[in-house]
């Protein structure tokens, strides 16, 4: 069975639905209230390398169930009205609209 859109299909529809920012854009981001990072990182990659402070962890693989409010897992920050800057390591996994 051959997949009907692979990863960088995924990734090119994504970047096509996303803002993207440079690191200098987002860290003249960092501290404006009306933001929330985000990081899509494992829990083993933030050990090993460390977070942002101030940002949220959560893991790419429940993204879409902590910001959907009808889910039972929604995390209430994602019911904020703030913008939110997703980042992981590589940027693939932080391109999800």
């Amino acid at each position: 069975m051959t997949m009907k859109n692979g990863y960088k299909a995924l990734v090119d529809e994504a970047m096509a639905q996303v803002k993207t920012y440079t690191v200098q854009q987002a860290q003249a981001k960092f501290g404006d209230a009306n933001v929330q990072f985000v990081d899509v990182r494992d829990v083993r990659e933030l050990e090993r390398e460390g977070v942002i402070p101030g940002a949220f962890a959560a893991p790419r693989g429940m993204i879409e169930f902590w910001v959907d409010p009808e889910s039972p897992y929604f995390k209430t920050v994602f019911g904020e009205n703030k913008e939110f800057i997703f980042f992981c390591a590589a940027g693939w996994r932080s391109k999800r609209r």
